[in-house]
């Protein structure tokens, strides 16, 4: 089976009566969201267009809304680079008070990204927005997935979520609480680079035992969390 006819289950094939289809001027999203200098150059840099693609709600797909999950929408975003700061999403997820799935595509190849996005819990207007989880990129013809079975949209979107990020949930464990494990990994993460480069400039036979002592206990920490 050659890569693009094998299936994402990331990708998935939305209902044609979904499809929503209109193109977001990127300056609308940028005044929307107050957005400063260095923003708007990114925006004018990396990307080249923003399609709403499709609106997942109880009016297209037939699923009923629930508390913070009232529609999912997914939006594909064409890049100028394959690259795309986060700081471009998070200003876009700001702009748009719903949950929020991007596919980005550039030059044959399709990556999905997307965060928990929910409304706070000290402000239900406000909406608090995770770390980025996403796949690799992959071939843009690469086939999708079917919808997945579930009962509402909020089971939607967290089976959206889920199978971009990298960890399996625990027995009993939550969403919100895998999410916030998966943070913790990428923090724990951070952490191991920090002392690793620490430790590769380190001179002393002392301090070095001392700092790979410290690496030896991250490590626990982080096979802990991840499993």
């Amino acid at each position: 089976m050659s890569v693009s006819s094998a299936q994402h289950p990331a990708l998935i094939n939305y209902p044609k009566q979904a499809t929503f289809g209109r193109v977001l001027p990127k300056n609308k999203i940028y005044e929307h969201s107050g957005a400063n200098t260095r923003l708007k150059d990114l925006f004018v840099e990396q990307v080249e267009q923003i399609v709403w693609q499709y609106k997942l709600a109880p009016e297209t797909i037939n699923l009923p809304a629930k508390p913070g999950v009232p529609e999912v929408q997914v939006f594909r975003v064409i890049l100028k680079t394959g690259e795309l700061s986060a700081d471009v999403l998070k200003c876009i997820d700001g702009a748009v008070q719903f949950p929020i799935v991007f596919e980005l595509e550039h030059e044959g190849k399709i990556k999905v990204i997307a965060a928990h996005k929910r409304p706070s819990e000290a402000d239900a207007s406000k909406w608090v927005v995770s770390d980025y989880f996403s796949t690799g990129w992959v071939p843009a013809d690469s086939e999708r997935s079917d919808m997945p079975l579930v009962l509402d949209l909020a089971g939607l979107y967290e089976t959206q979520l889920q199978r971009l990020i990298p960890l399996a949930p625990r027995a009993h464990e939550s969403f919100a609480a895998l999410v916030e494990r998966l943070e913790g990994v990428r923090a724990k993460q951070r952490e191991i680079e920090k002392v690793r480069a620490k430790l590769a400039k380190e001179k002393q036979f002392n301090r070095k035992v001392e700092i790979n002592a410290i690496l030896r206990q991250l490590n626990n920490e982080l096979e802990e969390l991840s499993h």
